[in-house]
């Protein structure tokens, strides 16, 4: 008999906020939770700037910033019709991750897990990781609001992904809330 007869389905785990929320954190111990791989897009991005030294800075539609959103969802597809659970992690808003998502609705379970979190905490971690982090430099949002007032503005206009299928959400302010077991198991299920 075919190994693949015995295939179940698998689960798209998408995991989803506004930059500074603790989204990549989130997914990458998911992830290691669940036994998967975890798709980032923002690494993916500083990737194809490691690969392309010449590169001078991102901007909103630069060439490889064009080619990242296609890319993402090529990976995911991949891995999920070869039966992979996977956990994607990025932060579109909700036309752009249906855009991305809609070809994907029939070939694996989707759960939404939707991150949280304190603006003014948000926005610290922002800043740090934009002075700490030398590949911020591949994303056109490098600097990121500089004022508090800047980012919550920024975290309000943010239109979140909204999909009818199992949706969960966690406020990373803290650690996690629910703890991370509870999010393991609601994406388990």
């Amino acid at each position: 008999m075919d190994e693949l007869e015995y295939a179940g389905t698998p689960t798209l785990i998408v995991i989803s906020g506004p930059a500074g929320f603790g989204k990549t954190t989130l997914a990458h111990a998911v992830a290691r939770s669940v036994g998967c791989p975890a798709i980032c897009r923002d690494e993916i991005k500083e990737g194809m700037v490691h690969a392309h030294p010449e590169f001078d800075g991102a901007t909103p539609g630069d060439p490889l910033t064009r080619r990242t959103f296609p890319l993402f969802f090529e990976v995911l597809e991949l891995l999920l019709k070869a039966g992979v659970t996977v956990v994607a992690e990025a932060a579109f808003q909700d036309w752009n991750w249906k855009r991305g998502l809609e070809p994907l609705q029939g070939v694996a379970d989707i759960r939404i897990v939707q991150c949280t979190a304190d603006v003014e905490a948000a926005h610290a971690r922002n800043l740090r990781r934009f002075a700490d982090t030398p590949t911020r430099r591949a994303h056109a949002d490098a600097q990121g609001p500089q004022t508090l007032e800047e980012a919550t503005k920024h975290y309000e206009s943010f239109v979140r992904l909204s999909l009818p299928v199992p949706t969960i959400t966690v406020d990373t302010t803290d650690g996690y809330d629910p703890a991370l077991e509870e999010v393991v198991a609601f994406v388990g299920r």
